[in-house]
């Protein structure tokens, strides 16, 4: 059993007698800035202060609204679990959206000039492979909705990473000339999502597997769009979108996920 997977089974298990002979992790959250094009991007770093051995990397692309307090939650979870998680900044100066038509705006800009994404990204690895409290060969990337396309489209690009995890992540294939990738790429997916079309995704899945990667492809039954977001609801009254969240398939899906970057990781 790897290491991740035992740290992840302990935290579902209370064991008072552990509570003043263990210390826990003491996540520490901090920005992380990182430049490319004459742009500064600000990140989120999450690592465990009080680890003192280089742990693998984990790149966490947001969802369209940009970087808010949800992704940094993401990040702070896997910070807790052993790993270096830096949420990144795709917008550039932190740009949050506050409406889904800007946020539409932002992350339609993104995807239709790819080799500025790509610079984006490769610019925010380099700096995170920098940093003392990261394992320079080990890193992955997980993204979310509009970030899950963003990841997909990484490993389409080749670039290198371990495993690529996709939640609830658009299959739109901005990448014009795909390239060999032979880490995991396991994609989750709500099987009543009007907003992730099926035949996109079977060729997004397809194109990666054509390129050498392990890939997975999980449909939740009955989970809508962003089925990991706890806000989802909410959002979805406010904006009338086909948005809900899905407290069991964002928990399985989460083990899944950490299952994944066991693997591709800790090997």
């Amino acid at each position: 059993m790897g290491r991740l997977l035992l740290v992840a089974l302990l935290s579902l298990i209370c064991l008072p007698v552990w509570a003043d002979e263990v210390e826990g992790p003491h996540v520490q959250g901090e920005t992380f800035e990182y430049s490319t094009g004459g742009q500064t991007y600000q990140g989120y770093l999450a690592y465990n202060a009080a680890d003192d051995e280089p742990r693998p990397a984990v790149l966490l692309v947001h969802e369209w609204w940009g970087l808010n307090d949800y992704i940094e939650h993401k990040a702070d979870q896997l910070a807790a679990l052993g790993f270096v998680a830096l949420a990144v900044d795709m917008y550039g100066d932190g740009k949050v959206a506050d409406h889904p038509d800007q946020a539409q705006a932002f992350s339609s800009q993104v995807m239709s000039d790819w080799p500025s994404a790509r610079a984006r990204l490769e610019a925010a690895m380099e700096a995170l492979r920098q940093h003392p409290a990261v394992r320079e060969d080990d890193m992955a990337a997980i993204g979310y909705c509009f970030g899950g396309g963003v990841v997909m489209n990484m490993a389409l690009a080749g670039m290198p990473l371990d495993a690529v995890i996709s939640f609830h992540g658009s299959p739109t294939q901005a990448v014009s000339n795909p390239q060999p990738f032979e880490g995991l790429v396991r994609i989750y997916n709500g099987a009543a999502d009007p907003l992730v079309d099926s035949q996109a995704l079977a060729d997004m899945a397809g194109e990666l597997e054509t390129q050498g990667a392990d890939v997975r492809v999980v449909q939740y039954p009955g989970a809508k769009h962003a089925f990991t977001n706890p806000e989802a609801d909410a959002l979805a009254a406010e904006y009338d979108l086909p948005l809900g969240y899905d407290a069991a398939a964002d928990a399985a899906s989460w083990q899944a996920a950490l299952l994944a970057l066991d693997k591709a990781l800790n090997q």
